[in-house]
């Protein structure tokens, strides 16, 4: 590839990916919308992986949707089916869709749909658990079957009924306002999460079949801090396809962990996956837990710092700097570290601390390469063993031998 050739591709995915709006259009159950969706088909995060290699919280989510699906009676069960060979696995991103951490998708889930308004494509994700012991982080206790089945039989019918009635919501607007009010949208996504929520309020109340269960809704994404995290999620999905399949574009439109690799898809190779072991997060721990109980980095969640927030937006969100170990300071130099790696900035995404520069967008494989200058993520820990649950938070630096490996595909 002549470099004229991919600088030229490289702002004209820039573009594309400054155009995008991804709304939120409806819900749907993942086996009717999901493309390719079937009974036996279980999704996950990160790239391609087999039973067999899959970590511990993969593999305990896996069981959880099984037992969930009514597939299997328990947990012994569970794990006996997923590796008898009759269930099939896949990535997320095969689907278009992503899911965080484990990133587990089966049939009967609810899904957010979003869809990338400017370019007509649309993205899937499941509605967020809330926090502790969930299924994204390995468990597969009853009260989390329990809480899934809630969501699927009374949550997603309330929340359907009420998006139906308002027809969309802008999700670029709420990500716009949330950046100026301390979230960086993917470990801290409180204030796009009460944004939504007032959003929603009126569509609950007037389209409510049932106060009881309208009200337990209500509650639930009060209480959920993370209520947003699945809709941000899906608009960086749907905002990052449409630049996929550019000719001789070098940006990186894929980072993706299943806990034992990591993934990444470049513009230019389309669908083709460059792959590292996942490393293990550096850790602020929940008390109780060690860093032996740590799982290597995990989820699709990392498609936020992909688009160009999350990670990328941290010195937006000085109250996430305890939560994962950090200091302003430290963060805001790792954050500005990542303008060496992008191709531009990002119009509406900006940031307050920094006179509301536009956040790093586009992360073009060649910079990573040329300056030794690994994207860093923004993440959640789960226990390496599956049916505990997260253990912590912190940062992850992605593993450069990706990079080069995409950078070698380019040139060759």
């Amino acid at each position: 590839m002549a470099d004229i050739d991919t600088n030229q591709a490289n702002e004209r995915a820039l573009k594309k990916l400054l155009e995008a709006e991804p709304h939120w259009v409806d819900l749907g159950i993942a086996q009717d919308v999901v493309p390719g969706m079937k009974k036996n088909l279980i999704l996950h995060a990160g790239p391609p992986v087999t039973w067999e290699k899959m970590c511990g919280p993969q593999r305990g989510a896996v069981m959880g949707a099984l037992i969930y699906e009514g597939l299997a009676s328990g947990p012994e069960e569970a794990e006996k089916l997923a590796a008898s060979g009759d269930i099939d696995f896949d990535p997320c991103h095969h689907h278009d869709a992503v899911g965080p951490m484990a990133g587990v998708v089966s049939a009967s889930m609810p899904v957010i749909m979003t869809e990338n308004k400017a370019h007509g494509n649309l993205a899937f994700n499941t509605l967020n658990e809330g926090i502790g012991k969930v299924l994204r982080m390995g468990a597969y206790s009853e009260d989390v079957i329990t809480r899934l089945q809630w969501m699927e039989k009374v949550m997603f019918p309330v929340l359907k009924r009420a998006i139906n009635a308002l027809g969309e919501v802008d999700l670029k607007e709420i990500m716009v306002q949330a950046l100026q009010m301390g979230d960086e949208l993917h470990n801290r996504s409180r204030a796009a999460s009460y944004i939504l929520f007032t959003r929603m309020a009126p569509y609950l109340s007037e389209t409510s079949n049932d106060v009881t269960e309208t009200n337990d809704v209500f509650r639930f994404m009060e209480a959920n801090i993370h209520t947003f995290l699945g809709f941000a999620m899906s608009s960086a999905k749907a905002s990052l396809d449409a630049i996929r399949d550019i000719e001789g574009c070098s940006v990186v439109t894929v980072m993706a962990r299943n806990g034992t690799d990591f993934g990444i898809q470049v513009s230019d190779t389309g669908d083709q996956w460059f792959t590292a072991p996942a490393a293990v997060p550096d850790v602020l721990l929940f008390p109780g837990f060690t860093r032996e109980d740590v799982n290597p980095d995990i989820g699709d969640s990392a498609i936020m710092e992909t688009l160009g927030i999350g990670g990328f937006a941290i010195a937006s969100a000085p109250a996430i700097t305890t939560f994962v170990g950090g200091t302003m300071d430290s963060i805001t130099r790792r954050m500005l570290a990542m303008y060496d790696i992008t191709v531009g900035e990002n119009d509406v995404y900006q940031i307050p601390f920094l006179d509301y520069r536009g956040s790093p967008t586009a992360i073009d494989v060649r910079k990573v390469v040329k300056t030794g200058t690994a994207p860093f993520i923004d993440t959640g820990a789960a226990h390496r063993k599956p049916g505990i649950g997260q253990v912590g938070a912190g940062l992850v630096d992605a593993p450069m031998e990706v990079f080069e490996k995409a950078d070698r595909a380019l040139k060759e």
